[in-house]
């Protein structure tokens, strides 16, 4: 070619040469892949300079820096691409008509219509955006609180169902703390055993919290399945419990009110801990908290009787509690009066106290030993008849509900418990946000008097209204 050129008349040569520049501007414009130097692909745009005449020099440019006009369409194309993937599956081919380019002047380009790219484009002004109240459609009311209504939505982003927890905002008041501790806290947890905070909305009027929608709650399962659930189900459901705070105890952070209606169960069986309202970050040194929660029946004998001191050994009480609920179908401390009586109900079963079993117990600002009935520790048999039918899981039970708090088991402890020793060992291998249920042959088992038709519609059915976050 370069003889050829050589043998005409310069004029020629020279327009020869641009309408050849031209041709491979045109058609060398491209979306290429790049090896870096830890050889991950990495997505870059070739574009061929033409501001010269001292021949074609091959330009890198990244994303970032495609004009405006260009970039929506690169975007868009490029929407096959997740940045969060794992290393060897980070980039995915672009595919175009030809498969194997983009070409930024096709005159296909040009006359795509303006209000498809428009409308498309996420970058839009008139697309819903995430942070936007008019993002969200409310399809019906789940429930109402002292501060707080839940709602069942949906996404104009993306069409998925969400639950929105729209608080209300006194002006003299300010945005109640309960709502910005669990927005703070929510933010930073990732695990697929803790509800998923997707959005906060915040407008004069009210705080929007936007959460994955789940269809019911550990305590409408149990209402469903009365008299205690199928031992399978409950060794699935308490694992996954565990999970959960075994994330949030390794971040020092405390639920402090766990209870059955603040456990979520989703229509594939996944538990899921939410209503974060109470929960605390735990600091070192040690502070002292509110001695005011957990509900109860959950709450641990040394909150009862005034302590202001835990740690996470809070929470381990409350999931002995739901662990004894799930297998024997009654609550296991269903106190009816007051505080003493809560009390009295814990020391039929595992004995009152003294300092001899309970080390500190005396100086608690409740703890008084003659107004309390003197019992002995009982196996824990004798009172949930239930616990005998499954393999370890009284001895489970037993070491989680320990009246002296530094004697329960820790949740990391906990799941190497020989209770779930029958369990697949690749539970355990589990990354933070990978499901329990995507490892083969797990999977929740038909609860009694259902059959196997209507098992998916009588626990998950429409009926199902109310959601708690």
């Amino acid at each position: 070619m370069c003889d050829l050129l050589d043998s005409q008349h310069p004029a020629e040569k020279l327009t020869r040469m641009k309408k050849l520049r031209r041709t491979l501007s045109e058609s060398f414009g491209r979306l290429a892949l790049k090896k870096d130097d830890n050889g991950l692909d990495e997505i870059c745009v070739t574009k061929m300079s033409t501001r010269n005449c001292q021949g074609m020099d091959s330009v890198i440019k990244p994303l970032d820096t495609i004009p405006e006009d260009k970039k929506v369409r690169v975007q868009r194309t490029q929407s096959t691409f997740d940045p969060f993937e794992k290393p060897n599956n980070q980039v995915k081919r672009v595919h175009s008509e030809n498969n194997a380019c983009i070409n930024f002047k096709s005159s296909s380009a040009e006359k795509e219509s303006p209000k498809i790219r428009r409308h498309s484009s996420p970058s839009s002004p008139t697309s819903p955006k995430f942070g936007k109240a008019d993002s969200y459609e409310k399809l019906e009311k789940l429930g109402e609180g002292s501060y707080a209504t839940v709602y069942k939505g949906k996404s104009k982003v993306n069409g998925k169902l969400v639950a929105l927890k729209v608080i209300r905002l006194q002006e003299e008041e300010g945005t109640p703390f309960t709502a910005i501790r669990e927005a703070s806290l929510l933010k930073g947890l990732k695990h697929t055993n803790i509800v998923l905070l997707h959005d906060i909305i915040h407008t004069k009027e009210t705080l929007t919290l936007v959460f994955e929608f789940v269809h019911t709650d550990l305590c409408q399962y149990m209402d469903k399945h009365p008299g205690g659930l199928h031992p399978d189900n409950v060794k699935l459901f308490l694992f996954q419990l565990l999970r959960g705070l075994s994330y949030i105890h390794q971040r020092y952070i405390l639920h402090r009110d766990l209870k059955p209606q603040n456990l979520l169960i989703s229509d594939t069986g996944e538990l899921k801990l939410a209503d974060f309202g109470l929960a605390r970050a735990k600091s070192v040194p040690s502070h002292t908290y509110s001695n005011e929660v957990v509900t109860l029946w959950y709450r641990p004998p040394d909150v009862l009787l005034g302590s202001t001191e835990y740690s996470t050994c809070l929470d381990m009480w409350g999931v002995g509690c739901i662990f004894v609920e799930m297998i024997q179908g009654v609550a296991a401390f269903p106190g009816m009066k007051d505080i003493q009586d809560q009390l009295e109900r814990i020391f039929l079963v595992l004995g009152t106290p003294n300092e001899e079993t309970w080390p500190g117990v005396d100086t608690l600002p409740h703890f008084k030993p003659d107004r309390f009935t003197q019992y002995s520790a009982k196996n824990l048999r004798q009172a949930w008849n239930k616990l005998s039918y499954v393999d370890h899981a009284e001895d489970l039970a037993s070491k989680l509900l320990q009246c002296f708090p530094k004697n329960r088991l820790s949740a990391p402890a906990a799941l190497s418990h020989k209770y779930f020793s029958d369990l697949p060992p690749r539970l355990w291998e589990l990354t933070d946000m990978s499901s329990i249920f995507s490892v083969p042959n797990v999977r929740l088992q038909v609860e009694a008097g259902e059959s196997t038709k209507a098992f998916g519609k009588n626990i998950y059915g429409k009926s199902q209204s109310h959601v708690k976050h």
